[in-house]
């Protein structure tokens, strides 16, 4: 069996569960996850995905939060399951040479850990939570426009943060120009933000723009499912839109990312965003 801890948003987590997830198929075993590191302001994303492959076991390792003293001792010695803590930013090669019984604590923030799974992967993430009629109601309007775009803007923690910084308006003018111009279609920019207001009156994009203002952050999960539905997608440093991108199976589908993933340079990983999207 192969263990996955769970922790942080909805992108990091579908992270570690892809990742989790390729090396149980790659051993033949199964996985289990560990959801309790998720604290009361963390939805656990994988309960809106039904065809998800996973247990949840009756016996786990000691966590920090019951004695730090057997957390360390397990971290330090235990063998059954054996911990292992992601080693860089980047993709890890070694990793598909863990043996089972091998507990992951990391974010795993590669395609490269799951391209070999990657269509029964998404298989697993089809989206099973009903939508309520507002969601619904856009989910009807992405359908239908003819070239529907996903442009992600996330502000919120970022701007206290200094590890990543949001991204200016000029990308997410560049970003849409180019597209108008690769694509010749009329273009509908569905707008997801935690900053709504400020993507009102910041972003002039010079298309059909619509901000989708439905959802709370407890049921971003909803957003996830919205932006995957559309063809085309301008994400965000985010791995929340990182995966409302990769979720959509539109073999001719345009991902435009940001250059600058971080805020500092002390930072870098070099396998984040996938061949073929383009960097801006």
């Amino acid at each position: 069996m192969i263990y996955a801890r769970l922790f942080g948003g909805l992108g990091n987590q579908l992270f570690q569960y892809a990742a989790g997830r390729a090396l149980a198929d790659h051993l033949s075993c199964d996985l289990a996850l560990d959801r309790r590191s998720l604290d009361d302001g963390q939805s656990d994303a994988l309960r809106h995905f039904a065809d998800a492959r996973y247990v949840l076991p009756d016996r786990l390792p000691p966590a920090k939060s019951d004695s730090l003293l057997r957390y360390a001792l397990w971290r330090a010695f235990g063998r059954h399951p054996r911990f292992h803590r992601e080693k860089i930013l980047g993709f890890d090669p070694d990793s598909f040479e863990l043996p089972g019984d091998t507990y992951l604590h990391g974010y795993w923030q590669s395609e490269r850990y799951f391209a070999g799974i990657a269509d029964r992967l998404r298989a697993d993430l089809t989206f099973t939570s009903p939508l309520d009629p507002d969601n619904a109601a856009m989910a009807a309007r992405i359908d239908a426009a003819p070239c529907p775009v996903s442009l992600h803007v996330r502000r919120g923690d970022y701007l206290a943060s200094s590890s990543y910084a949001p991204c200016p308006p000029e990308y997410y003018r560049q970003a849409v120009a180019e597209l108008r111009a690769a694509l010749h279609a009329p273009l509908t920019c569905f707008i997801f933000s935690d900053d709504p207001g400020w993507a009102r009156d910041a972003l002039d994009l010079g298309v059909d723009q619509v901000v989708v203002d439905l959802n709370t952050p407890a049921r971003g999960a909803f957003d996830l499912h919205l932006m995957s539905r559309c063809t085309h997608h301008v994400i965000a440093n985010s791995t929340f839109s990182w995966w409302g991108a990769w979720l959509n199976p539109h073999p001719g589908k345009h991902v435009i990312a940001p250059r600058n993933w971080f805020g500092t340079p002390k930072l870098s990983n070099p396998d984040l965003v996938p061949e073929g999207w383009r960097r801006l």
